[in-house]
C-alpha cells in the first residue's frame, strides 16, 4: 500500500540504494528477468522498481540502464534534486561474471549517469552480493557458537586483491548461521569500510515482509522477490504505471 512500517535511522543525505538481480524464467528457458528497485527518499523505505526480459548479458546491461535512469528520474522528481551518492548492490553475479561486469556493466551505469546530468561528480559504489558460499564463521570462546547477528569480517579469510568483507546479518536458532559475501568492487564514495558494512548491515533490517534482519540488503530481497514474481508466475512485463512505486510483489 506504500506504508513504512519501520525504519532505521541512518545518516546519509541524497544517497540512492539500487538492487538489481535476476532469474531465469520457468517458461521461457531461453529467457531471464532482471529486477531493479532502488529507494527514492532519505530513508530508504520507499522505492521504484522495474523488471525487464533479457537473453544474454549484453541485453541485460542494455535493459538494467534505462531502468536506473527511470529511478533517477523519479528521485529527482520526488526530492528537488538528484543524488550524490548511488550505492548499488548487484545479485545474482558468479565469480566468472566478475570480469563481464567490471568491464562492460560499470561502464554502461556510469554512462546512464552522465546522460542523466550527474557528470563525474557522482559518489558511485557497487558491491557484488553472494549468498551461496561455503565459508562459515564461529565464536570460540570454550563450546563453538554462531557469532552474534552484525558479525563482520574483512580480514584474514578475505582475498588480498579484492576489497571484500563477509556479513552474519541473521541469528539462527538452529544449525549454523551463514554469513554474506560483499566484494566492493567500485567504490568513488569517501565512506570509510566500516561505515559501508554499517550502512550493509542496517538495509538488512528494512525488508518489510519480516520483521528481523534478512541474509541480503533488502533492495537485493525486494529484487529477488520481484524477479522470482515475473519469472515464475507472470511470464511478462508488468505493466506499467502507478504499481511501480508499491511494493506489490511481496
Amino acid at each position: 500500500l506504500g506504508g513504512e512500517p519501520w525504519a532505521v535511522k541512518i545518516p546519509l543525505k541524497n544517497t540512492m540504494v539500487i538492487g538489481y538481480d535476476t532469474y531465469h524464467d520457468s517458461l521461457h528457458k531461453d529467457k531471464s528477468v532482471g529486477a531493479v528497485v532502488a529507494s527514492v527518499n532519505s530513508t530508504f523505505t520507499k522505492f521504484i522498481s522495474m523488471a525487464d526480459f533479457h537473453s544474454n548479458q549484453s541485453e541485460m546491461t542494455d535493459r538494467m540502464c534505462p531502468a536506473i535512469g527511470k529511478a533517477l528520474r523519479r528521485y529527482n522528481s520526488l526530492n528537488g534534486c538528484l543524488p550524490e551518492r548511488v550505492i548499488m548492490y548487484r545479485d545474482g553475479v558468479g565469480d566468472g561474471q566478475i570480469p563481464y561486469v567490471v568491464e562492460h556493466e560499470l561502464a554502461a551505469i556510469e554512462k546512464c549517469f552522465e546522460e542523466a546530468g550527474m557528470g563525474d561528480s557522482v559518489k558511485f559504489t557497487y558491491i557484488i552480493v553472494s549468498k551461496r558460499i561455503n565459508t562459515r564463521f564461529f565464536r570460540m570462546n570454550g563450546k563453538p557458537s554462531n557469532p552474534p547477528s552484525g558479525t563482520v569480517v574483512d580480514d584474514v579469510v578475505t582475498l588480498p586483491e579484492r576489497y571484500d568483507f563477509f556479513l552474519v546479518s541473521q541469528s539462527v536458532r538452529q544449525g549454523t548461521v551463514n554469513p554474506t559475501s560483499y566484494n566492493v568492487i567500485k567504490d568513488t564514495s569517501g565512506l570509510r569500510p566500516h561505515h559501508l558494512q554499517g550502512l550493509t548491515y542496517k538495509l538488512c533490517h528494512l525488508y518489510y515482509n519480516w520483521p528481523g534482519t534478512v541474509r541480503v540488503p533488502q533492495v537485493c530481497q525486494l529484487a529477488h522477490k520481484l524477479a522470482l514474481l515475473v519469472g515464475d508466475s507472470l511470464h511478462k512485463m508488468p505493466a506499467e504505471g502507478h504499481l511501480d512505486d508499491l511494493l506489490y510483489y511481496l
